[in-house]
Parts: structure tokens; C-alpha cells; sequence
């Protein structure tokens, strides 16, 4: 019986959360303080946590959208820049074979964050153009991940991830000061962003050992908590009402 519990336990953790060396240090010898191994347990964890986050985070973003029937307060161009942010990492872990755990939740912002760049264009009166978008988005992603193109324009993309967010999130900070408060951006979505970014910077040194996929990250977290104090700093003030025309 206990034999069999064991073999369950290891169809569970091994590969998906540990290596098979891993799981007798710890389970079979009971060497429960194996830093490496720990180490790659953590990381784990934490990256299907985020993948698993991920699914949600900017959901609360669209329904305050749709609730609203207004994009008041959000940045396209910031929007579109996590857009180009969000694509490079996705296609860069595939072309290099990271493991899904270190990147899936680029996948699942992309499309959250692909439907908020249409819901911002369809509530300024731009539908046709917010389908153009969508059309032309899903055309490039094609050729980026088909073997037309090479891996030197896939590093360069992911490189150009860090002035992608720094402006992206520069938009964001300008439109929320200027405006004098953060209109319909949602404080869920943002903070998950934070703890998100941060968890990553952890997971891709442990899991990818590439300098270039952790300093986007430490760049994202930084201008993710750069939002984040402004949400907090304007979370009382609220966006002027609109005079009806007579």
C-alpha cells in the first residue's frame, strides 16, 4: 500500500514539479533541507502559480471595461507596447524550448491583453479598425513563430522587451498623472502584474539561466510597482463627470 501511495505521489511531482534525482533526495532519502532541489521545487511553484494567475489577472481589467462601456484612463499605445512585450517572450521561450512553467502566462496575458487593446478601440468608436488589429496581430504571431524567421530577429525582439515596457509603462504613469487619477485601470490587475513580475525574476534565473528573459523581468516588476503607487496614490480621486451637451 505504501509502496503504491509512493508511486502515485512520484507520477504527480516527477517530471512536472521535480526531476526524478530530486524526488528520491528528498522522498526516498528524506534529505528534506537539499537546497538545489528546493530550490527547483520553489520555482516550480511559483511559475505554474503564475501560469495558473495568469488565467485571471486581467479579466477583472475587461469586466471594468465592459461594466463601464468605457477605456477612460487607459494608454493605448501603453497597451499595445505590453502587447509587443508580451509576444516577444512568448515566442522567444518557444523558439529556445524553455519549459512551460518559466513563460505559459505570457500566452494567457497576450490574449486578455489583445481583447483589451479591441475593447479600447470599439468604445472610441473604431470597431472595423480594432478587427484590422486583431486580424493583422494574429498574421505577425504566425510568421514569428514559423521558420521564416530567424532566431537572430526572435532575440532581438525579446531584446527590444525592456524599452518596450519602460515606455509602455512611462504611457500608463503620464496618462494616469495628467488625468490626475487612474480612471478605469483596475487595482487587481495591477497588483497581480507586481506580484507576477517579481516571482518571475526568481523562476527565470532558476529555470532558464537566460540574463535577458530575468532583466525583463526586474525592468516589469520595477514599472509595474511604479502603477501600483499610483494606484494607491490616486485611489480616493475619482475621474470628472462628463457635461451632457443640451
Amino acid at each position: 500500500m505504501a509502496a503504491e501511495a509512493d508511486g502515485m505521489l512520484k507520477r504527480v511531482l516527477v517530471p512536472l514539479l521535480l526531476p526524478e534525482k530530486c524526488y528520491d533526495q528528498i522522498f526516498v532519502q528524506w534529505d528534506l533541507l537539499h537546497v538545489p532541489c528546493l530550490k527547483i521545487l520553489l520555482s516550480k511553484v511559483l511559475g505554474l502559480g503564475v501560469v495558473a494567475g495568469s488565467l485571471l489577472v486581467k479579466l477583472p481589467q475587461v469586466f471594468k471595461i465592459l461594466g463601464a462601456k468605457s477605456a477612460e484612463g487607459l494608454s493605448l499605445q501603453s497597451v499595445m507596447l505590453e502587447l509587443v512585450a508580451l509576444t516577444g517572450t512568448m515566442v522567444y521561450s518557444i523558439t529556445n524550448n524553455f519549459p512551460f512553467s518559466s513563460w505559459g502566462e505570457a500566452l494567457f496575458l497576450m490574449l486578455q491583453t489583445i481583447t483589451i487593446c479591441f475593447l479600447i478601440l470599439h468604445y472610441r468608436g473604431q470597431t472595423v479598425k480594432g478587427v484590422a488589429f486583431l486580424a493583422c496581430y494574429a498574421l505577425v504571431l504566425l510568421v514569428l513563430l514559423s521558420p521564416l524567421t530567424p532566431l537572430a530577429v526572435v532575440t532581438l525582439l525579446q531584446a527590444s522587451n525592456v524599452p518596450a515596457v519602460v515606455m509602455g509603462k512611462l504611457l500608463q504613469a503620464a496618462t494616469n498623472y495628467h488625468n490626475g487619477h487612474t480612471g478605469q485601470l483596475s487595482a487587481v490587475t495591477v497588483f497581480l502584474l507586481f506580484g507576477g513580475s517579481l516571482a518571475r525574476i526568481f523562476t527565470s534565473i532558476q529555470e532558464t539561466g537566460d540574463p535577458l528573459m530575468a532583466g525583463t523581468f526586474v525592468v516589469s516588476t520595477l514599472f509595474n510597482g511604479l502603477i501600483a503607487a499610483q494606484l494607491l496614490y490616486y485611489w480616493n480621486a475619482k475621474a470628472p463627470h462628463k457635461k451632457k451637451k443640451e
